[in-house]
């Protein structure tokens, strides 16, 4: 009570004896511990592309696979019946192409044999060579036809017997299948088997708004988990948008996991590397006043007090990190007070 009363004498008085501190400006280093979830590098998963039984599942939960292993075979037996029917129509219509490419042939020797008599004057009428000559027009038009039925009967079989290879279901990449949902005999109308691939994987950190400039792309954070648990990625991918509900942003740490320790779905704690781009001013505590108001620090100017507007940052140490119009060097009030008014003479 006697320590306030006479700061409000000496304030009254226009003199204040204060001790001052020099503002600090450097580097910040931070280490935050923030959330982080582990996931698979890739995962999928898998459907059937065509409507099936099924036969065979080679697989079970936990099983290793390679790229192009083959997982799962349906059966379907109206695919083969459409394909020997589509095949059979490909040799009923390559059947009439040959019969139509020996009429031509015919036709097209009768036309050489009357122009070669219509050489001779009264031997052929001029009205059958013209005749046959369009009868070989027409049998031309007709392989034409042909041809093209003939192509589109090809098409449909290649097609068929795409959607046939599509009954045997293979990995699209390396992993462990982590769920199997199907049996032989039921039908592959939903999703058969998860697959994951875990010997690489990303750790998702949720990044504070806030903490979002202090980011520093291909920084190594090490992370733990319960239960001793450690490992280490490199910050590779980020999201670029925050979460409207958490005001967070996921950002990927990229990590190998050749052996196997972590798995997908763990929860972990990232010890998160800070750093602002500029130097950040510091300051002590004690000396950064908040009212309902403002935010403030007390300069030394001149032997004057200057309420200098500030924005409180992250702690550092004793010290606090601060926002405002301060540069190194600056005295500023070690323990600053709203009595303190501007213009007060400080000793």
């Amino acid at each position: 009570m006697k320590t306030i009363f006479s700061l409000a004498l000496l304030c009254a008085a226009g003199l204040l004896a204060q001790e001052t501190v020099a503002v600090v400006v450097q580097p910040l280093d931070r280490k935050l511990r923030l959330p982080a979830e582990i996931l698979p590098y890739q995962a999928v998963d898998l459907h059937a592309r065509v409507p099936g039984f099924v036969e065979k599942v080679e697989v079970d939960r936990g099983s290793v696979v390679r790229k192009g292993q083959l997982l799962i075979e349906l059966v379907a037996p109206e695919l083969w019946a459409q394909l020997a029917e589509v095949e059979a129509k490909a040799v009923a219509v390559e059947s009439q192409r040959a019969e139509a490419e020996a009429r031509l042939a015919s036709q097209e020797a009768v036309l050489e044999r009357l122009k070669q008599a219509s050489t001779t004057a009264g031997a052929v009428a001029g009205i059958e060579v013209i005749q046959t000559q369009k009868a070989a027009d027409a049998l031309k038009s007709q392989i034409t036809s042909i041809q093209s039925q003939a192509r589109a009967t090809r098409a449909s079989a290649d097609a068929i017997s795409q959607l046939i290879g599509y009954l045997k279901i293979t990995a699209p990449f390396d992993g462990v299948i982590t769920a199997r949902l199907v049996h032989p005999g039921a039908l592959a109308n939903g999703p058969l088997l998860r697959l994951e691939q875990v010997n690489r994987l990303r750790v998702v950190v949720a990044l504070p708004e806030s903490e979002v400039a202090t980011m520093v792309p291909g920084a190594n954070v090490p992370f733990t988990i319960a239960g001793g648990l450690t490992g280490s990625g490199v910050i590779t991918r980020i999201a670029r948008s925050l979460d409207p509900k958490t005001r967070t942003m996921p950002v990927e740490l990229e990590v190998a996991n050749p052996t196997g320790k972590l798995s997908p779905g763990m929860y972990a704690e990232a010890t998160w590397p800070a750093r602002r781009a500029k130097p950040s001013i510091l300051v002590p505590p004690t000396a950064v006043v908040t009212t309902t108001e403002k935010v403030f620090v007390i300069r030394n100017n001149n032997g004057q007090a200057e309420h200098v507007p500030v924005a409180k940052g992250a702690p550092a140490g004793d010290l606090l990190e601060v926002f405002g119009a301060l540069s190194a060097g600056d005295k500023i009030l070690r323990r600053a007070t709203d009595e303190i008014r501007p213009g007060t003479v400080i000793k």
